[in-house]
C-alpha cells in the first residue's frame, strides 16, 4: 500500500491496481459504461477520464495503474467538458423514445446525462437506421439504442464463452450483431440474459409477457394460476427499495392475489418433486451403471448450451424436467383434475429469475397433447412493472401464504435459488434414499459460496460420490473439457446457467453488484438454517401427490408428466 494524491487529498492504493479500483474504493466516484468488474480493462468508452499530472492527454482510469508520488483531478473542468461531450456525441445518434424505453429511470446512459448537465442537443445529423429483432423468445435487441460499450459482447464471450454477438464493421458503421446478422433465434445464443443485465440501455430487454398476462387476468373465462421462482422472494425487494437480501415471500404472494391472480403457488413445491424424481434417477444411474456423471437439467440456458457445444453429453443430462415445468405439469393434470376444472381454461403463469425459462416454457418437448405446462413467463421485473402499474406498495402489504397443495416446501427446494443448491438438496435426499436414515449435519458447506467451481467427496452409505456445482457457462466449460478429456471421478454435477445461479439470473433486478446478489444469497442458507422441514422427501404434500397420483419416482406417469428428452442442436457459427 502506498499514498497517492487525488483531488488535493492523500487516498490508499495498492501496488498493482489501476487506478478507477482505488478511486471506488475510497469513495470517489468516477463514471464508466465499459467497464466490467474482474475483467481485463478495454478503456473503450473514456468516460472515466481523468488528468494525471505529468500526462498531457487525459488517461481513462480504468486502464491505468496507480504509482507512487500520483496526483490525479477527477472531476477538473477539462475532466468534466470531456465527459459531457462523449455523452453528447452517444445522444447524437440515440433515439429520443425515453419516455417509451422499458429502461426509462433505470437507464445508465439517463443518468450520465442527468449527472453531467445535458441540457440542449448540440451535436445533430442523420440517425441510423437499424431493425429490431424480436426473433428469440426471449430477448429483444434494439440496435437503435447501443451505445457500443461492449460490456454485453465481453459477457457472452468471456463469462459465457458463448459468442453469439460480437462487433461488426469498422468506425461508424461498427455495431454489435450476430454472425451474418440473422436473427438472435438461429444463433448460438442459449437465452440466458447475462448480456441483458449488464447493458447499460434498454438495446437488450427480455421479451416481455406483461400484455399477455395482463389480457388473461381479465379473461373471466380463464382460470389463472400463478408459481414462484425459490429466489424471487428474497430479491424482488430491491425493486421497491428495500434493502438486499429482504424475504417478502408473504407481501408477493398477497400481491399476486390483488392483480387477480385466482391460485398462488411455491415453485420450490415442486423444486421438492425434482429432488425426488432426480435423487431416484441419479441413484439408479449408480446403482444400474447408468450415464455418468449425471448433469443436472433444472436451467434451460445450460441445457441449450449442451444441446449446441457438447452434443455428445446430451445423455449425461438428467432426464428430469425443470421445477417451472414440473409445476406446470401437475397443475394441469393432477390438480385439474382434482377441482373439476378443463386443463385447457387454465392459463399457467410462472414469475422466474430467469430469461431463458421464457425460451424453456415454448421448447415443443414441455407440454402434453399440444397444450404447453407453461403459458407465459415474467421475470422479477416484469412482476415488479405490474405490481407498480397496479398502484400496489408492496412494502405495506400484510403477509400471506401460498395456496395448497403447491404452497407447502421444504428449506431444500428453497435452495435451489443459489448456486450449490439443488446438489445440497439432491445430496441430503440420496442419503436418504440409499440409506433410509438422514444425514448428521443436512448442511453440505463444500458446496456453498458464489465460487465459480466447487467439489466435494461425499459419504452416502457404502457409496462414496464425487460432486460439483458449478456457475457460469465459462466455468462449466472447463469441467466439460476435462470430462471430454477422461476425467472419471465425478458422479453428479449441479450446473447453474448465471454467475451465482438464479440469484443473478437475466431476469433479476438491474444493478445487482455482488453485495446485493451476496446477501440474496445469504438470506436463502437463513431460511434453510431457521425453518424445521429441510429435506425434499418430507414435504408432505410432495408424499400425497405420490400416493394420491403419480404413484412413485421413476415411474409411468411420472416419466410421462415429468420427464422429458433433449438433443443436438445445429447452429450457425
Amino acid at each position: 500500500m502506498f499514498e497517492i494524491e487525488v483531488n488535493n487529498r492523500k487516498i490508499e492504493a495498492r501496488k498493482g491496481e489501476m487506478l478507477l479500483g482505488a478511486l471506488r474504493r475510497n469513495g470517489i466516484h468516477v463514471p464508466t459504461l465499459c467497464h466490467m468488474e474482474n475483467l481485463f480493462p478495454t478503456g473503450a468508452c473514456r468516460l472515466c477520464v481523468v488528468e494525471v499530472n505529468g500526462q498531457r492527454n487525459l488517461v481513462p482510469s480504468c486502464a491505468f495503474p496507480v504509482y507512487e508520488g500520483m496526483t490525479v483531478q477527477t472531476h477538473s473542468p477539462r475532466v468534466v467538458r470531456a465527459r459531457k461531450t462523449i455523452v453528447e456525441l452517444l445522444l447524437a445518434d440515440h433515439p429520443d423514445d425515453c419516455l417509451y424505453c422499458v429502461r426509462n429511470g433505470n437507464c445508465e446512459l439517463q443518468k450520465l446525462a442527468e449527472q453531467l448537465g445535458v441540457r440542449e442537443r448540440r451535436y445533430t445529423g442523420a440517425k441510423s437506421a437499424y431493425k429490431l429483432d424480436i426473433s428469440s423468445p426471449s430477448i429483444t435487441r434494439d440496435p437503435a439504442k447501443c451505445i457500443l460499450c461492449g460490456r454485453c459482447v465481453r459477457v457472452c464471450e468471456e463469462v459465457q464463452t458463448v459468442s453469439a454477438i460480437d462487433f461488426i464493421g469498422r468506425g461508424s458503421k461498427a455495431t454489435v450483431s450476430t454472425a451474418f446478422e440473422e436473427g438472435l433465434n438461429v444463433s448460438s445464443c442459449v437465452n440466458c440474459g447475462q448480456c441483458v443485465v449488464v447493458c447499460p440501455t434498454g438495446a437488450l430487454r427480455e421479451q416481455s409477457h406483461v400484455k399477455e398476462v395482463l389480457g388473461v387476468l381479465n379473461n373471466p373465462s380463464k382460470f389463472v394460476v400463478v408459481q414462484h421462482a425459490p429466489s424471487i422472494s428474497v430479491s424482488l425487494a430491491e425493486e421497491f427499495g428495500l434493502k438486499a437480501g429482504t424475504d417478502v415471500v408473504g407481501k408477493m404472494t398477497t400481491a399476486l392475489r390483488r392483480l387477480g391472480f385466482q391460485r398462488v403457488f411455491d415453485t420450490s413445491f415442486s423444486a421438492d418433486l425434482t429432488i425426488l424424481e432426480e435423487g431416484s434417477e441419479l441413484v439408479q444411474r449408480l446403482t444400474t451403471g447408468g450415464k455418468l456423471p449425471m448433469l443436472t437439467s433444472c436451467s434451460p440456458g445450460w441445457i441449450k448450451f449442451v444441446e449446441t457445444f457438447y452434443p455428445d453429453l446430451v445423455e449425461n443430462l438428467s432426464t428430469c424436467k425443470s421445477p417451472q415445468q414440473m409445476m406446470g405439469a401437475i397443475i394441469k393434470s393432477y390438480y385439474a383434475q382434482r377441482q373439476g376444472i378443463d386443463p385447457k381454461s387454465i392459463y399457467s403463469v410462472s414469475i422466474m429469475p430467469c430469461t431463458a425459462k421464457k425460451f424453456e416454457a415454448q421448447r415443443p418437448e414441455m407440454g402434453s397433447d399440444g397444450t404447453p405446462d407453461i403459458d407465459a413467463v415474467l421475470t422479477t421485473r416484469e412482476l415488479a412493472r405490474i405490481i407498480r402499474m397496479r398502484g400496489l406498495d408492496l412494502a405495506a402489504l400484510e403477509p400471506q401464504g401460498a395456496d395448497t397443495p403447491f404452497g407447502e416446501r421444504s428449506t431444500a427446494g428453497k435452495l435451489f435459488g443459489a448456486t450449490g443448491g439443488v446438489l445440497e438438496a439432491a445430496i441430503r435426499t440420496a442419503h436418504w434414499l440409499v440409506t433410509g436414515a438422514e444425514m448428521e449435519n443436512l448442511k453440505v458447506q463444500a458446496v456453498r459460496g458464489l465460487e465459480g467451481r466447487k467439489e466435494a467427496r461425499v459419504k452416502i452409505g457404502e457409496l462414496e460420490l464425487g460432486v460439483a456445482a458449478v456457475n457460469g457457462l465459462g466455468n462449466a466449460r472447463k469441467l466439460l473439457e476435462e470430462l471430454r478429456a477422461g476425467r472419471s471421478d465425478l458422479h453428479f454435477i449441479e450446473v447453474m446457467t448465471c454467475p451465482g445461479g438464479c440469484i443473478a439470473g437475466g431476469g433479476q433486478p438491474f444493478n445487482g453488484d455482488a453485495e446485493a446478489v451476496r446477501a440474496r444469497m445469504q438470506a436463502l442458507y437463513k431460511i434453510d438454517r431457521d425453518e424445521e422441514q429441510r429435506v425434499s422427501h418430507r414435504n408432505e404434500s410432495v408424499q400425497r401427490l405420490y400416493k394420491e397420483f403419480l404413484g412413485k419416482p421413476l415411474g409411468e406417469k411420472s416419466h410421462h408428466l415429468l420427464h422429458t428428452h433433449y438433443a443436438p442442436r445445429e447452429v450457425v457459427m
